[in-house]
């Protein structure tokens, strides 16, 4: 199944990009996306990540399906 992958922030500089499109197996979970990503974009594994599935935050265990959009992005403070 194809998952299209935002990056936003210093995710986007870390992996040179704004996105791309990553093929799992269906019944994916959203670490076996992310784990695909940091292998082929490894400067991000320094990076804390925070994620999104259809603009809905998400956790490393939650599934994800063809066609989803996966937001991956570091956490944003401000005062």
């Amino acid at each position: 199944m194809s998952v299209r992958v935002l990056f936003f922030g210093a995710t986007a500089a870390a992996a040179g990009k704004r996105e791309t499109y990553v093929e799992v197996a269906d019944s994916s979970k959203v670490a076996v996306v992310t784990d695909l990503v940091i292998k082929h974009h490894p400067n991000l594994e320094g990076h804390k990540l925070l994620f999104s599935v259809n603009q809905e935050y998400a956790e490393q265990d939650a599934s994800i399906s063809d066609g989803d959009e996966l937001a991956i992005f570091t956490a944003v403070s401000g005062g």
